[in-house]
């Protein structure tokens, strides 16, 4: 089956990638049960994807609700074949000693963001609801913004994504894949916390293992920050030039069964500078220099989605064939994801460096 091709025309709209961090949040996995009529049922859902949003939104215009839909590696050979988004494979696993980065089931993701949880709530049933029996749920978590920004552990979360132009430039494919131009990569991990093991550390303990300040959140200077700390091991360093990925982290929790965690979902234009932090934190930099943050968070799930653009979507029909995309307006890439009517980038300016050679 011929995928859509995204690249062809300029003003190719991407997905709400870097919608602005909300106040709550629904992350929602997905597996497409077996049979063409599944794989058509998915098929035509991508279309639809767009208004049914709009639908949701309209509810309350100002709530900031947007959707990204990601499509795992499988589950593209079974809904597209070829072409193939350039990166796309399976989520890698890292392990050493206990630590293990796991992958688990997943061949859709939906990342559901607003100012209001009823409505994220409201778009995961719709989503279920038009994709029916076609689908089964294997993650659902609830995410929720704690105080100012922090998480469950008590440090701010998200200091250091990038802003602007920067967050294009990070997350969004350009010329380096021109067929899937306005793309994405997101990698997910469901973090669970040792709280009773953390909280009984000292502060100055946590600000090293972290390596900031836990209530001014100022990173701490390189002469006392560890090596294995956690900012230090997941800054990302390629020909001299240092490498982001666009995070939207979010606290979970259920207070009666004592789960307690973090939701980690980072977008990039490329999987592995977010696989490379993923090592570092895990096997070390140097092997065995490893995050000791991980000595009180495990991942209980590990999955990587490629994020098409919005135009890819709507060129999408049930048959996998082709359809003629409606005309998409180019935005500047200068401007805010918020200035777009439906909140996407418009990426007709993209440089599209090649940043990985």
């Amino acid at each position: 089956m011929a995928a859509p091709n995204a690249g062809d025309e300029p003003g190719v709209v991407a997905q709400p990638v870097a919608a602005p961090l909300s106040r709550a949040a629904v992350f929602l996995v997905v597996t497409i049960n077996p049979g063409p009529d599944s794989e058509a049922a998915v098929r035509a859902f991508c279309a639809d994807l767009a208004g049914l949003i709009r639908a949701v939104e309209f509810r309350d215009l100002e709530a900031g609700l947007s959707c990204v839909m990601g499509i795992g590696s499988e589950a593209w050979d079974r809904l597209f074949g070829e072409p193939r988004p350039a990166e796309l494979h399976p989520f890698r696993e890292f392990k050493a000693g206990a630590r293990h980065a796991v992958a688990t089931a997943g061949d859709l993701l939906f990342h559901i963001r607003s100012k209001r949880m009823d409505l994220c709530f409201e778009m995961a049933m719709q989503i279920m609801a038009r994709l029916g029996t076609a689908v089964t749920a294997v993650e659902e978590v609830h995410g929720f913004r704690y105080f100012d920004d922090r998480d469950l552990l008590g440090f701010v979360d998200g200091t250091e994504n990038p802003r602007g132009q920067e967050v294009i430039d990070a997350a969004i494919i350009g010329e380096e894949d021109p067929a899937f131009a306005g793309g994405s990569y997101v990698i997910t991990q469901k973090y669970v916390h040792d709280m009773d093991g953390w909280n009984a550390l000292p502060t100055e303990t946590q600000e090293r293992i972290i390596g900031r300040t836990k209530l001014a959140d100022i990173e701490l200077d390189d002469a006392v920050k560890p090596s294995s700390a956690h900012n230090a091991l997941t800054v990302i360093t390629e020909n001299g030039e240092q490498r982001d990925i666009v995070r939207d982290n979010m606290p979970f929790g259920q207070v009666g069964s004592g789960e307690f965690g973090t939701y980690f979902i980072g977008y990039c234009r490329t999987p592995r500078v977010t696989e490379q932090m993923i090592e570092n934190m895990f096997i070390g930099k140097p092997p065995g220099n490893y995050d000791r943050l991980l000595d009180f968070s495990r991942p209980v799930t590990g999955t990587l989605f490629f994020v098409p653009s919005a135009t890819f979507l709507d060129s999408v029909t049930a048959d996998g064939q082709p359809a003629a995309a409606p005309a998409a307006p180019t935005t500047d890439s200068s401007s805010s994801a918020g200035n777009s009517p439906d909140g996407s980038l418009g990426i007709g300016s993209l440089k599209g460096e090649r940043n990985h050679e």
